[in-house]
């Protein structure tokens, strides 16, 4: 399965017996599957079998759905409001009366909104039209789903490449590291140095114990071990694809775990700056990751 981003947009027409419509669909990223409607007048009975669709192909995302349907005039059957013009005479007639003045005609009530109106459509015919729409629909959805991978595919690109960036800093770091013992050494020659008159000279098993200890306490090797172990889960995740976004998230939370830890232990600045250099790529890399279904 490929990588797929939660953020897209979509577009697709159609027609049924005089009806056309047009629906929108919009992605960005979300903690969950978060499905907004707008789909006008008579059309809400819609949104139940939009949410099952929906969730058979997407697993993430805030979607926004739009929908703007329309009757085409030659294809919907006028009628005559009878009640309505009815109630209107009537009640034009007696503000008239009261106000001594003529009553208006027929011409004058037959321009008012609402004196001439579409014949109520037949429920089966509703059905129908609305069995067209949900099949529209899944076209937009398989074109979102279409252009979500096609930006999971760049995405993906800009992953690896910091996974490349945060695996080249671990072999960094781990070089480092192996010069660290003998820098603690160096150090504490040269501090016991400047304190020689002020503290008795230590033996040499003592000055290597304290070396020892030093450099137990700056041992960053579990942290390389982590940081190379996450690089690899994180391939593997992208190599598997589909909803691996929630998984990639907390893969980053452990990367940000061992750069910190190597930061603070480290007593060189060259090892500092590499975990600090890690640091700032395992950001960016959560940066993305968000992104990601």
């Amino acid at each position: 399965m490929a990588v797929a981003s939660m953020t897209g947009f979509a577009r697709c027409q159609g027609q049924h017996q005089g009806h056309d419509w047009v629906w929108e669909i919009k992605s960005v990223n979300n903690r969950g599957l978060d499905l907004r409607c707008r789909l006008g007048q008579g059309n809400d009975a819609l949104e139940p079998e939009l949410r099952r669709h929906l969730a058979d192909h997407v697993t993430r995302g805030s979607i926004s759905v739009g929908l703007v349907a329309r009757r085409a005039a030659a294809a919907a059957p006028m009628r005559l409001n009878r009640a309505f013009l009815a109630d209107m005479a009537a009640e034009t007639r007696a503000l008239a009366d009261e106000l001594a003045l003529a009553p208006p005609g027929l011409d004058a009530l037959m321009a008012l909104p609402g004196a001439i109106e579409p014949e109520a459509e037949q429920e089966d015919a509703v059905e129908a039209r609305h069995a067209a729409m949900l099949a529209g629909f899944d076209d937009a959805v398989a074109a979102l789903c279409k252009a979500r991978r096609e930006e999971g595919a760049r995405l993906a690109d800009v992953l690896d490449a910091l996974l490349v960036e945060i695996a080249d800093g671990t072999e960094q770091a781990a070089a480092s590291a192996e010069a660290q013992p003998g820098a603690l050494r160096a150090r504490l020659e040269a501090q016991l140095g400047e304190l020689a008159d002020a503290v008795p000279a230590l033996s040499e098993e003592r000055f290597a114990q304290e070396v020892a200890l030093l450099a137990a306490k700056a041992d960053i090797r579990e942290e390389i071990d982590r940081l190379g172990a996450h690089v690899a889960a994180a391939r593997d995740l992208l190599a598997e694809g589909g909803a691996i976004g929630r998984r990639l998230d907390f893969l980053c939370q452990e990367f940000n775990r061992e750069a910190n830890t190597l930061c603070s232990k480290s007593s060189d600045v060259a090892l500092t700056a590499i975990g600090l250099d890690l640091k700032a790529a395992v950001d960016r890399l959560r940066e993305q990751v968000q992104n990601v279904e």
